[in-house]
């Protein structure tokens, strides 16, 4: 019996919509059929380069029966409605992250996905490489002991000319955030991924370098709930060349990582073995040094998902968990008081 193909189509053609495309066209028994953005121009330069269709209004071509899994590219605002229009039309869905910009839209989107009993998957690649992996095995099984200290300091560069790129850039209404909102969120979704649920934080958010809404430099402290504390540091105005550090410390180990490798291994009694794979280029300083292989690592992981029908890696539960600490990240800040996430 011939396996099926499952058949995708993207909405939003910007600078990360490539990573889904390569994913899907190095996915086997994955085709891109269509692609929609409101740039016609945009639109049809994509779909020519990857032969697939195109179109301007994303309802008409989520109209289409043939389309399985719809991939949401587009600014962070308008992830939920067209997540939801996608599921009430039978797609299955991954989206870009943050999934969404509010908790009662990511809500709404997990509630639409049970709804429509349709798959709902968020992307968050990092936790697909095999350094993470391994890191959140040997803590999970304890090789650090008690946690104690989880920190995560993110030193990105973003130009006032990446913010002026688009006019949804940098403004709470679609991009929902700023450092933290878009760029940290990955390391933010691995720490609490990695450490454990964040129960509460205390944060400063500021905009001082950047003519934008949203803050370009933040500082956090976390207590997670298992009795670790923590900070967050993250900014997108730093000179070029700096990278993301996180630390991950037990009563009995620690490990350090810098950018994408581990720079200090201090696991008893554990040696460090890692997966072969693919270099992953630093994204400090360049949005689209990220690569495709973790998108296709998902993309997969979703057809698989459909296939034994089971809730796909990162499904929209586990995606909101980055989105709501960041929330209460600026909503500290701006009532200058900690907050408990549980109260959200």
């Amino acid at each position: 019996m011939k396996e099926k193909v499952f058949n995708f189509a993207i909405i939003g053609c910007g600078v990360i919509a490539p990573n889904h495309a390569e994913g899907i066209v190095n996915t086997p028994n994955a085709r891109l059929v269509a692609v929609a953005d409101i740039v016609e121009e945009k639109a049809k330069s994509f779909a020519q380069k990857y032969n697939c269709d195109w179109y301007v209004d994303y309802k008409e071509m989520l109209d289409r029966p043939d389309i399985d899994i719809v991939n949401i590219c587009t600014p962070s605002g308008l992830h939920p409605e067209m997540a939801i229009e996608a599921m009430k039309r039978g797609k299955h869905v991954i989206t870009e992250k943050p999934m969404a910009i509010t908790l009662e839209q990511a809500d709404a989107m997990i509630s639409a996905s049970k709804e429509y009993n349709r798959k709902l998957a968020c992307i968050f690649q990092r936790r697909t490489q095999s350094v993470f992996k391994k890191i959140k095995e040997v803590i999970s099984q304890g090789a650090i002991g008690r946690l104690i200290l989880g920190d995560a300091y993110m030193k990105y560069f973003r130009s006032q000319a990446y913010y002026d790129s688009g006019d949804w850039r940098g403004t709470w209404a679609l991009d929902g955030g700023g450092a933290l909102m878009n760029q940290g969120i990955h390391c933010i979704d691995l720490m609490q991924w990695i450490m454990g649920e964040v129960g509460s934080v205390f944060a400063y958010t500021r905009t001082l370098a950047r003519k934008i809404e949203v803050e370009d430099t933040a500082v956090a402290v976390l207590e997670y709930k298992n009795g670790a504390i923590g900070v967050i540091e993250g900014t997108t105005s730093v000179v070029p060349g700096f990278d993301h550090r996180l630390e991950f410390h037990g009563v009995d180990g620690s490990i350090l990582v810098d950018g994408e490798r581990i720079a200090r291994w201090e696991v008893p009694g554990v040696e460090l073995k890692l997966e072969p794979e693919v270099t992953v280029g630093s994204t400090a300083s360049d949005p689209r040094a990220v690569g495709y292989r973790g998108h296709m690592l998902l993309i997969q992981d979703m057809i698989d998902a459909i296939k034994n029908n089971r809730d796909p890696l990162i499904p929209g539960e586990e995606g909101k968990k980055a989105l709501k600490i960041i929330l209460a990240i600026y909503k500290s800040s701006k009532e200058r008081r900690e907050v408990y996430l549980d109260t959200m």
